[in-house]
């Protein structure tokens, strides 16, 4: 674990190769900082579950939607936090619930819930191992194929690929798709391709490469694109003063 510019501390471990379909990564982050300064979160297309304790010592076990714009997050400093991060398909196979009214909003959950406690935050590698046996034993097993196929083709596109090519590869009408995706999630098929590919820009936006390199129409497209799930230009994006954008701020330097 090595700490980014000596304020916040990270870590992420993957998930299981049998679990790599549904979930993208456990992960921790440790703000060292007493720096009363709010974080904004830019949507990635994932779904988190967050267990979190703050200077004080006081404690919450949290889930988030898919987010569709920024989210501005509450300051944080001398914090623990350690996530796991879904993809959508979770959702469905994993919590059996549909996240759609949780689309850029979290909720608090029970004490307890999936067995974890503030005492799960004092050691990253035993939280990992208890959280990869929760989600094993959580896991349906009567699973949709064509949904695997969907979201894996979705990645392996990085957000580029439209809603017919998707239709011909899964076999699965376009109605249908955006039915599910409605239902479980509260977006468009549509929608959440323009996520993802916004969420592979935001390296080339931390290396301050502002010319589009995936399939946006053009520079002033992929500009609108930025502002509308980051909302600042591209290159206040790349400045990220005083660590605002918290992807950026974990995302290892070139």
């Amino acid at each position: 674990m090595s700490p980014h510019r000596n304020k916040l501390a990270y870590l992420c471990l993957k998930p299981d190769e049998t679990l790599q379909s549904f979930v993208e990564s456990i992960w921790m982050v440790k703000n060292h900082s007493d720096e009363e300064n709010a974080g904004i979160v830019v949507p990635d297309g994932k779904i988190d579950l967050f267990l979190f304790s703050d200077k004080n010592g006081n404690f919450e076990l949290f889930i988030s939607g898919i987010c569709s714009k920024p989210v501005v997050k509450p300051p944080f400093p001398k914090s623990t936090m350690f996530a796991i991060s879904f993809y959508p398909i979770a959702a469905e196979y994993v919590f059996k619930a549909s996240f759609a009214e949780l689309q850029n909003t979290r909720k608090i959950l029970p004490a307890g819930y999936w067995g974890f406690s503030k005492d799960d935050l004092d050691d990253f590698q035993t939280f990992q191992k208890k959280a990869v046996n929760i989600v094993s034993s959580l896991l349906q097993e009567d699973i949709d194929d064509r949904k695997i196929k969907l979201f894996e083709s979705i990645y392996e596109a990085r957000g580029e690929i439209t809603v017919k090519a998707l239709q011909e590869k899964i076999y699965w009408s376009s109605r249908q798709m955006n039915r599910y995706f409605n239902k479980w999630f509260g977006i468009t098929l549509k929608s959440y391709l323009n996520i993802i590919r916004f969420s592979n820009s935001l390296k080339q936006l931390k290396n301050g490469d502002f010319y589009p390199q995936l399939d946006y129409a053009d520079q002033s497209h992929f500009i609108r694109e930025v502002k509308k799930f980051a909302g600042v230009k591209p290159v206040i994006l790349n400045k990220n003063e005083n660590d605002r954008f918290i992807q950026l701020s974990l995302m290892p330097e070139k």
